[in-house]
């Protein structure tokens, strides 16, 4: 890819701007501004379709820029730390990932200079230290015991009357390790020391650091280039001007102001209030110096620490038993790249779905920008964009590195050339689908980098399917096609405005996915509904994890994914999000089903081919007639652009013991999906026979409607591939007749339909 780049934000108004950052190994590109509208390539559809917008493309002079990953502390010292020829560095330890060699836990360390002190992981999986005074006088020592991952240790260093040790102790409870009893927990035990006559020179130009040192002094906007980079928990490192004896040590673990010389005492969880973390990426010294610091690259907070006793599992009831962070060698939170030009978004400009094109030699990338509506000037009706849900599967490699992924899509996943490029190139970023190299799930997900999944043309490895943006942008086409006339908001934009942002609208369109949700997202789509909004929910699968975002600006999301269809699992302890302490996990673990608010809820999946809907008696009653206007066929969607049909990959059913309404009816249902479609987990008691798509009747997707409040009404089509069949036979088909008839009713000024009379 010669040319790719990412704006500082995913929506922008009219008269706005927006900071446009490209990486381009070609002379130059050029840029401009067109509108999306269809994005799937299949030769079956209508094609792929963009609208040129203007003003002319502008050209600007390529550069390369560069993606460092990995997660750190960082304090930037104020001298506190020169001059000192005696010193105690310690902290508790827990590797996770010891086969990646030589790690950094702490140290104010050069790689150019060979300055500093450093305590840290050597290759043969031992703690070790190493003291260098910039002028080629450097000293080494380690243990020579290797440690067990997902073990915690003590790991100390003292310099003291030309003597260099270094000591780790395992730190084993009933409940903190992976281990508690294991005999060879023994031998991990080590200690070792040298005579020297080196002084360590701490004015090196280094800061102190956490979980990696400085490799290299750099002009990019990273700063330092970080080095030895650290998979594994850290939890309350100290350093004094002093040597403690050993028993000083481990008492200093816990009371680092009882004992003199303290220079720093960094307590993790001081960020930790009733709320969440005050501060995400704070780091708190409690020391007289106040060498307060910051992590870089988002970091894994809220994780059980040293001494977690496991009788409480949210932090904010016990955080000294979580004063723990998690470090990994490839988190990202901003890819941190430099702004290459402003993009002036004219104040007439409607609102839609627009993306920056960049355009170097033979390659081409688009930069999605989702433009709001001006203020006093909105349409009926509303698409809002999940973006949250593209966030959560940015850059994903779940094809590449899940040896399942075969058997859960039924074939050999289909590779195109991003997927390549994001297998080759990993400081791209993971998405929350994946796990982190040490085997640990991605909590944390960012928009701040360039996602290469998010891009019109793109087909997700669940091939022959669309998914997520491009799947949407089957839904832009059709409104567009069919002559409507909307606006476009991101659920960001619900989340941070709340309810009042969708008081203009007649209806609410949701995408195919909106998988993923805050709880200021899903109260502000209630209160619309209450108020008499109308939803359409053209998806499955919808309002499914629970997530938060990491400030005002939602740059980074969180999700603590278990207890469902689950890509990984929380470790005990940690299914509360760090950012707001609320528990995480599925909204229906929340006593929020979908079914509450749209009266259908996640019931299985597969990604084989699509089936389509059989209408109900109830699509024949007077009250539903409405929507069937124009429609004689029994069977709905037996075609389309997702899988053949208008019913699959994930689907959604009709649950009144989870909160479908008394009142909803159930108009259509699918039925015939294949042995690759099965139940999902959270609808398990117990695995058995019976659970997949030919035996069991919860494999299928129901189309839903029930009038709510204030002449509002819900209509959800439960299935993901919904979209795909819109377009087929020049959107003259009997999915897409039936959506117009809905929307056309749910877009009109008056009630939504209700009654024995729906006319």
């Amino acid at each position: 890819m010669k040319v790719i780049g990412y704006a500082d934000n995913f929506s922008v108004s009219p008269g706005g701007s927006l900071e446009i950052k490209v990486s381009c190994d070609a002379p130059e590109y050029r840029a401009d501004l067109v509108q999306l509208i269809h994005g799937d390539t299949n030769p079956d559809g209508p094609g792929f379709k963009i609208r040129e917008v203007g003003p002319d493309a502008t050209t600007h002079t390529g550069r390369v820029q560069r993606i460092h990953t990995g997660s750190y502390g960082v304090v930037d010292h104020q001298g506190q730390l020169d001059g000192l020829e005696t010193f105690t560095m310690m902290v508790m330890a827990s590797p996770t990932r010891l086969a990646a060699g030589a790690q950094t836990l702490m140290g104010t360390w050069h790689d150019e200079r060979r300055a500093g002190a450093v305590v840290g992981i050597d290759d043969n999986g031992c703690a070790s230290v190493t003291i260098g005074d910039g002028r080629g006088g450097e000293v080494s020592v380690a243990t020579g015991a290797p440690m067990l991952d997902g073990v915690w240790y003590l790991v100390a260093a003292t310099l003291s009357e030309g003597r260099l040790e270094i000591v780790q102790e395992p730190w084993v409870t009933r409940t903190n390790s992976r281990f508690a009893i294991a005999s060879s927990l023994e031998s991990t035990t080590g200690r070792a020391g040298v005579d020297v006559n080196v002084v360590p020179d701490f004015r090196n130009g280094a800061p102190l650091q956490f979980a990696a040192h400085v490799a290299a002094d750099t002009h990019e906007l990273i700063g330092q280039v970080p080095a030895g980079l650290f998979n594994g928990k850290l939890d309350s490192p100290r350093i004094y001007s002093r040597r403690l004896g050993g028993e000083e040590i481990r008492r200093a673990v816990e009371s680092p102001k009882n004992f003199d010389g303290l220079l720093g005492g960094w307590e993790f969880e001081a960020e930790i209030t009733a709320n969440g973390l005050s501060d995400p990426r704070g780091v708190t010294d409690v020391s007289p110096n106040r060498l307060h610091g910051r992590t870089v690259n988002m970091p894994t907070r809220a994780v059980t620490g040293y001494n977690w006793r496991a009788k409480e599992q949210n932090f904010i009831h016990a955080p000294g038993e979580y004063g723990a962070i998690h470090f990994h060698d490839d988190d990202l939170d901003d890819a941190r790249w430099q702004t290459d030009f402003l993009l002036e978004v004219p104040e007439d400009l409607p609102s839609s779905l627009y993306a920056v094109r960049l355009q170097a030699e033979d390659d081409t990338d688009y930069v999605p920008v989702y433009v709001r509506p001006r203020p006093g000037n909105h349409k009926k009706i509303l698409f809002l964009a999940p973006t949250a849900s593209y966030m959560a599967y940015a850059n994903d490699h779940v094809a590449l590195d899940v040896p399942l992924a075969q058997l859960m899509v039924a074939r050999v996943p289909v590779m195109q050339e991003a997927n390549i490029t994001l297998s080759r190139e990993r400081e791209f970023g993971l998405s929350t689908y994946d796990t982190h190299s040490d085997g640990s799930g991605v909590a944390y997900s960012s928009r701040l980098r360039p996602i290469l999944n998010m891009r019109p043309g793109f087909r997700h490895w669940l091939s022959p399917s669309l998914w997520q943006f491009n799947a949407d942008l089957h839904l832009i086409d059709w409104m567009i096609e069919m002559g409507y006339e909307f606006d476009v908001l991101t659920d960001f934009d619900l989340h941070q405005v709340g309810p009042k942002v969708l008081e203009p609208y007649n209806v609410v369109l949701t995408g195919t996915h909106p998988e993923y949700y805050s709880e200021a997202m899903l109260d502000g789509l209630h209160e619309y509904a209450e108020q008499g909004g109308r939803i359409m929910y053209l998806g499955a699968n919808g309002f499914y994890w629970v997530i938060n975002y990491d400030g005002d600006e939602g740059e980074v999301i969180e999700v603590r994914k278990g207890h469902g269809n689950n890509a990984w699992k929380a470790k005990p302890g940690e299914y509360h999000l760090s950012f707001t302490g609320e528990y995480g996990s599925l909204w229906r673990h929340r006593g929020r089903a979908p079914q509450r608010l749209l009266g259908v809820g996640f019931g299985s999946e597969g990604f084989d081919v699509s089936e389509p809907y059989r209408r109900t008696p109830d699509s024949y009653d007077s009250r539903t007639a409405w929507m069937f206007d124009g429609i004689e066929d029994e069977w709905l969607g037996d075609f389309g652009l997702v899988g053949d049909g208008a019913a699959g990959l994930e689907l959604d059913v009709y649950d009144a013991d989870l909160g479908s309404p008394p009142e909803a009816m159930l108009v259509a249902a699918s039925a015939g999906h294949t042995e690759a479609y099965a139940i999902v987990a959270e609808e398990l008691f117990f695995n058995v026979p019976g659970t997949t798509g030919t035996h069991s009747s919860l494999v299928r997707g129901d189309i839903v409607y029930f009038p709510t409040p204030e002449g509002g009404g819900v209509w959800s089509v439960s299935s993901i591939a919904y979209c795909g069949s819109l377009s087929h036979n020049g959107y003259d088909n009997n999915i897409s007749k039936l959506t117009k008839n809905v929307l056309d009713r749910f877009a009109a000024d008056g009630p939504a339909p209700l009654g024995a009379t729906a006319e």
